[in-house]
């Protein structure tokens, strides 16, 4: 891997740690959501403990993702353009997000145990499609922001915009984790939800990559 690219995870890494009060405001927000459904349900089916899941982890994406660009200045950001690529740079952010969404996601789940019992059948592929939902939700929301900071860091852009294209891999996720419940499932229909989750995960990729270049220049 490029070295300019682990050097800007490194920063945004450190610059989390310095800043934690936002990881735990995000933790605190995840952990008094999952207590009221606790309060509230108790005990839902696995239908909806499935939908409630996945529906929380779109919040705190939306909350830990957000965040990426728009707290960027245009003096750091202009410095950034002086020392790396803008592919590098998107690379590097991507990768940062993913990271910390998937920390978050098996944060939720572990939370979603303890408090909503565990009615799945197979938890090691539901903890593996977490990460991958993780990973997905996160690559997203990371392209959104970039978009919703060159638009004068208008916030509210990385919903609007972002709400119709997660749809589609949101229902992709929910119905590919029903495969580690009861549910009967085909291999080979798992493989290629899988494989249609990735696909889309390459295709945001791709479109970062290209469309990046065009927004660092404003």
């Amino acid at each position: 891997m490029n070295n300019r690219i682990l050097t800007l995870l490194k920063k945004d890494i450190v610059l989390e740690l310095r800043q934690q009060h936002t990881f735990y405001g995000v933790l605190l927000y995840i952990a008094s959501t999952i207590f009221v459904l606790f309060l509230s349900i108790d005990q839902p089916a696995a239908n909806i403990w499935n939908g409630l899941f996945w529906v929380i982890q779109l919040f705190v994406c939306i909350n830990t993702v957000a965040k990426s660009f728009l707290q960027e200045s245009k003096g750091r950001m202009l410095y950034f353009y002086s020392v790396a690529s803008p592919v590098e740079f998107i690379i590097s952010k991507l990768l940062y997000n993913i990271i910390l969404m998937i920390v978050m996601s098996i944060i939720s789940l572990a939370l979603f145990f303890i408090f909503l019992n565990n009615p799945v059948s197979n938890s090691l592929r539901f903890i593996g499609i977490v990460i991958l939902g993780g990973a997905s939700i996160s690559m997203v929301f990371t392209l959104m922001s970039a978009i919703a900071g060159k638009a004068q860091q208008n916030a509210a852009l990385i919903a609007i915009l972002g709400f119709p294209v997660i749809l589609p891999q949101l229902l992709l996720l929910m119905k590919l984790s029903k495969a580690a419940f009861a549910e009967v499932f085909k291999e080979g229909a798992v493989l290629q939800l899988a494989s249609l989750i990735i696909g889309l995960d390459a295709l945001v990729v791709v479109l970062a990559i290209i469309l990046f270049p065009y927004l660092w220049k404003e």
